[in-house]
């Protein structure tokens, strides 16, 4: 990815804090966020917005992010576009899920720091620290 180039990221999360908190970090970078506060939302802005990263949340109240994320991967036009989970679920068994047999890019359990979440979305997007 080029220097100074704007990125687009889609947050599938339901909580309003956690979108405000990640818009706040993300206004450190070149980065336009879009939001979705359920998954079949999430997925229409996926295929709308085209987005380079998408950082999705397990626990939605319509479809659970495993969901959204499978019907990403099956998506020929979205399976490309790299996902980083952020989620509270930090058992470990749902880390091996995630990182082992789902393959997100990266696993990310609430809470986080901003140097971390904005660390682990460069090294996705290969952006230069």
């Amino acid at each position: 990815m080029v220097e100074g180039q704007s990125y687009t990221v889609v947050y599938i999360e339901d909580d309003p804090d956690m979108v405000e908190i990640v818009a706040i970090i993300l206004r450190r970078g070149n980065f336009e966020l879009f939001s979705a506060g359920e998954g079949r939302v999430g997925l229409e802005t996926i295929r709308r917005e085209k987005p380079d990263l998408v950082l999705l949340d397990i626990m939605l109240p319509d479809m659970g992010g495993w969901a959204v994320y499978q019907q990403m991967k099956t998506d020929p036009e979205l399976q490309h576009i790299p996902v980083i989970v952020i989620t509270a679920q930090d058992a470990a068994i749902d880390r091996v899920l995630g990182e082992h047999i789902a393959k997100v890019q990266v696993y990310i359990t609430k809470p986080f720091s901003p140097k971390d979440l904005l660390s682990n979305i460069n090294a996705v997007l290969g952006i230069a620290a």
